[in-house]
């Protein structure tokens, strides 16, 4: 029994604190039935309108939307104009509705909550050390992955981030091998690969989820120029082969990520260029805390970016916040790696650093 004596102002405090989370999973809950039906879209430049406009636009049932605009409104998520009409505001558009051209867009992210018997094995790995890896977690990470940070990748990888890479662009115009190392569902695979037809991509994966909707999306596009490999950076060729070489957002989910970056230290022709992309932090914790959504960071790390990194007795465990500037520069370095230069293009979640030989 705590012998400290009950601040009833702190407890009232601490308990909204606490159950202010619990409404964040409602209205998390809400933001992806609004993606997954359509709403959103179905709001976008519509101005202020009624749950019945809505159900004839959408041809979803009045009673069910009239409920979610409540709750929409409540959450002040859409703007409550009186007698029941609602509005999404342009700005709300931009983070909720135009996934392809606005780099605010986020409503990817609420693609659906842990499923119950992933968070069974997540309370076990407490138990046992052991982690799940992206295999285990099944379709859904992946899909939710890819949209979380696909806009960015989608609209500012090609045309401005290649460009600021020294002499990339040219080799991959003129006919080069690349490679993305964890390329996910290939957003930035395929969308290197349709922008430069002259060259040849390679995507690894090891989880089979992951390289199955790479697949959907290399056929779709009718590319030739790509190869696909159910396989970890560890797989790399054992001779230098690539002129460049990417990894995003996957260095820290990695098990042994000092031998996959030696691997692909061995795979880099001595001319070659290895991009990192990777979570902004800092290596100091109190640091971090002015980070005002370190917390959904930590919650990412445990269900998925630290438990994979974990996924294998021995494993890293670096986690979603583990290869800060300093780990990455040192690791890089070890690696065998000459010049390491650190690029901020802006993105809110990501730092660059453009590694070579």
């Amino acid at each position: 029994m705590n012998s400290r004596p009950i601040d009833e102002d702190k407890l009232r405090s601490f308990s909204g604190t606490v159950w202010g989370y619990k409404q964040g999973e409602m209205v998390s809950l809400m933001i992806q039935i609004g993606d997954r039906l359509g709403i959103y879209k179905a709001l976008y430049n519509a101005g202020p309108v009624t749950a019945g406009e809505l159900a004839a636009k959408t041809q979803l049932k009045e009673r069910w939307l009239f409920e979610w605009l409540r709750g929409q409104a409540a959450a002040r998520i859409l703007e409550y104009h009186g007698e029941d009409r609602f509005e999404l505001s342009p700005e709300g558009a931009m983070v909720l509705s135009d996934e392809e051209n606005s780099l605010s867009f986020a409503a990817g992210a609420f693609s659906g909550g842990t499923p119950p018997e992933t968070v069974d094995k997540i309370v076990d790995a407490f138990r046992t050390g052991v982690g799940l890896s992206y295999e285990d977690l099944g379709p859904n990470a992946a899909h939710r992955t890819e949209r979380m940070l696909g806009p960015w990748t989608k609209q500012e990888f090609v045309p401005r981030i290649i460009p600021a890479l020294e002499g990339v662009k040219g080799k991959l115009e003129s006919g080069a091998v690349a490679a993305d190392v964890g390329c996910g569902g290939g957003i930035a695979l395929t969308a290197m690969a349709g922008a430069y037809p002259n060259s040849e991509f390679h995507g690894y994966d090891p989880s089979s989820h992951a390289i199955t909707r790479c697949q959907q999306k290399v056929d779709e596009q009718g590319l030739d120029n790509v190869k696909l490999f159910v396989a970890g950076g560890e797989s790399l060729p054992a001779d230098p082969t690539y002129d460049f070489l990417i990894t995003f957002d996957c260095i820290h989910d990695m098990t042994r990520p000092g031998e996959v970056i030696s691997a692909i230290r061995r795979s880099l022709k001595n001319d070659g260029t290895w991009l990192i992309k990777d979570i902004r932090s800092h290596p100091d914790f109190e640091e971090n805390l002015r980070n005002p959504f370190l917390a959904m960071f930590y919650g990412f790390s445990v269900s998925a970016c630290m438990s994979s990194a974990l996924s294998e007795p021995g494993g890293a465990g670096l986690g979603t916040l583990g290869f800060n500037p300093s780990v990455a520069r040192q690791m890089v370095t070890e690696a065998g790696f000459s010049s390491f230069t650190e690029h901020d293009f802006d993105d809110p979640s990501n730092l660059y650093y453009e590694a070579k030989p």
